[in-house]
Order: structure tokens, then sequence, then C-alpha cells
């Protein structure tokens, strides 16, 4: 959504802003939420600047007229489909991905502690 209200801005085409949205949201496409501790700082707060970073350069395609070839409804589906794919203990639980690590579960038991 960043990168179609850039898009939009920048006085693009409600097109370029649809190709801006569904560019960025395919380089996003089955990233794993999982936070460590159940925190944010590990590791959603750097994902964020990626995901900044991200709508930038995919409104600068878009307005430069690079096409993502996928139309907008159809990525908004396949993302669907991969989220629906993916165990539930990739989905924002604390469990799977960097929080199921051992450092990220040494990380959780010493914010427990102090809870």
């Amino acid at each position: 959504m960043a990168a179609a209200a850039l898009v939009e801005l920048r006085g693009g085409t409600a097109e370029q802003c649809a190709e801006a949205f569904a560019m960025a949201l395919t380089n996003l496409e089955g990233l794993v939420c999982d936070p460590v501790a159940g925190l944010v700082e590990i590791p959603c707060i750097k994902r964020n600047v990626i995901g900044a970073m991200n709508a930038v350069s995919c409104a600068d395609m878009a307005l430069a007229g690079v096409v993502g070839h996928i139309p907008a409804d159809e990525v908004i589906d396949a993302m669907a489909e991969v989220g629906a794919a993916m165990s539930n203990d990739l989905r924002e639980t604390g469990i799977g991905g960097l929080a199921g690590t051992p450092t990220g579960k040494a990380i959780r038991d010493i914010v427990q502690m102090q809870g």
C-alpha cells in the first residue's frame, strides 16, 4: 500500500499504483512472522525498514514503466494462498522461524523471567 501511495503522491496513474503495489507485495510474499519472545524488536523493526525501501523502489520502478507482469488482484490471491499453506508455527506465534532458534528461545526465557 505504501508503494501505491508513493506513486499517487508523485502523480502516477492508477495503473502505476497497482503495479507498484503488486511488485512490493510480491517481494514480501511468504515472509515468516516470527517475533522473538513476542517482541517486535526482533526482527520486525528491521523488516519494516526493508519494507519501506521495498515500497520506494517499487514506486520508482512503476513510475519508470517497469511492469511486474502479475496483476495486483492475482498477487493478493497468491499471497492468501501462500499464507494459508504456511505452518501455523510461522504465523506470528513466536514459535517457529527465528523465534524457534536456540538464541530466540534463550531471549524468550530471559524476557519471561523479567516478566
